[in-house]
């Protein structure tokens, strides 16, 4: 009888480290995932901004960029104020500014195209 006791606990102090390592696998793709995901597009709004983005900030400020620097931003809060932030600060982008497309610089070595 103490036989069969003894050779059951083998299996049973394997399942609890299973079920904590299952728990940490769930906890990664449920927490850890999507808030890196939603931290990456955070900073790429936030590096994409440029004069004439109507923003909001995480105060609740609302405001039109009017200049950008490395990590500052220049809001204008109502017309001729302008404030300072730090590029962080802003929390969503409202209307972006039309911007024209970048294209590569021509050479002046270059041939014209022909139609």
């Amino acid at each position: 009888m103490a036989y069969a006791a003894a050779s059951g606990g083998g299996a049973g102090g394997l399942t609890p480290i299973l079920m904590i390592a299952l728990l940490f696998v769930v906890m990664y793709f449920m927490m850890i995932r999507p808030q890196q995901k939603r931290r990456r597009e955070a900073e790429q709004m936030q590096s994409a901004l440029g004069p004439g983005d109507e923003v909001v900030t995480i105060g609740g400020l609302h405001g039109t960029v009017t200049g950008v620097e490395d990590d500052i931003v220049l809001l204008e809060v109502a017309p001729g104020v302008q404030t300072r932030y730090a590029r962080p600060a802003i929390a969503r982008v409202l209307t972006r500014a039309e911007r024209p497309e970048v294209t590569e610089p021509v050479s002046e070595d270059a041939e014209p195209v022909k139609e």
